[in-house]
């Protein structure tokens, strides 16, 4: 991963992927990147005439709002998929679109997005909507991930300006759903989220001395708390395999459907 490298959007002509291109060149203007790369992938160099029509005006759109960023406008044959976790290896962030549908390659965007989000060697966001209020949220899950997480999402709050909610969402999944829990044992495990979710924060003050943060331990499913909390939040990180004492933020259920549900952009972020 690319501290210094650039910014890779990827872009399919779609609605989706403009947000996602709006996003990222914001974005890569208040992490003082250089660089944005506008790329879409085509399987068939007989469509690269269309698809430079279609990545040339955007980067210029993106280059004339963002005048002191170098926005270049590429064209790459390949998978898409494959392209940009190829190109995650260079980059500090790569941002997709959640949904649509290349009118090239007829490669379903949110497929794209999930296998980035799950193979990219960067930080991933994935953007459905975005706005420029709100904070941002982390979900944690007492996982040595979730430090990689925490620490994007402290870097996002103290960029935006904004608020950090820290999230440990509980599930009850040892038990059986026929037998009801007794009060003094959800009292308990309650307890037990709010510790853990304290143990995580312990110490992130310091550094971040002007990011306000509002712990949350909260009973539920991980992927419906967090998307009801991404309808208020300008940005909801996860972490890449995590697998705690509570949730388990594993890509492969709650951040793929974070990516599905969310409202806001969800940044995957792995494990270095």
């Amino acid at each position: 991963m690319g501290a210094n490298g650039p910014v890779v959007v990827g872009v399919d002509g779609s609605e989706r992927s403009m947000a996602a291109a709006t996003w990222a060149v914001r974005e890569a203007d208040l992490r003082g990147a250089k660089q944005v790369r506008v790329v879409m992938v085509t399987g068939d160099p007989l469509w690269d005439d269309e698809a430079w029509e279609t990545t040339v005006p955007v980067a210029d759109q993106l280059s004339d709002s963002h005048p002191e960023l170098e926005v270049s406008p590429e064209v790459v044959h390949g998978d898409p998929a494959d392209v940009l976790m190829h190109l995650s290896g260079e980059a500090q962030l790569v941002v997709v679109g959640s949904r649509g549908r290349s009118a090239l390659t007829a490669t379903l965007l949110g497929s794209v997005s999930a296998k980035v989000a799950a193979h990219g060697r960067c930080p991933v966001v994935v953007v459905r909507d975005h706005r420029d209020s709100g904070p941002v949220v982390v979900g944690l899950d007492n996982s040595p991930h979730s430090s990689t997480a925490l620490r994007y999402a402290f870097d996002a709050a103290a960029r935006y300006g904004s608020e950090l909610v820290a999230m440990q969402v509980w599930e009850d999944v040892e038990y059986a759903p026929v037998v009801p829990r007794l009060e003094y044992e959800l009292i308990d495990l309650q307890a037990e989220a709010r510790l853990g979710l304290a143990e995580q924060l312990a110490g992130w003050a310091e550094s971040f001395p002007n990011v306000p943060v509002r712990p949350v331990a909260q009973r539920g499913h991980p992927v419906a708390e967090l998307a009801a909390a991404s309808e208020d939040a300008r940005l909801l990180v996860v972490g890449h395999r995590g697998r705690g004492g509570f949730t388990g933020l594993l890509l492969g259920s709650v951040a793929t459907g974070l990516i599905r549900h969310a409202v806001c952009p969800v940044a995957v972020v792995r494990d270095r």
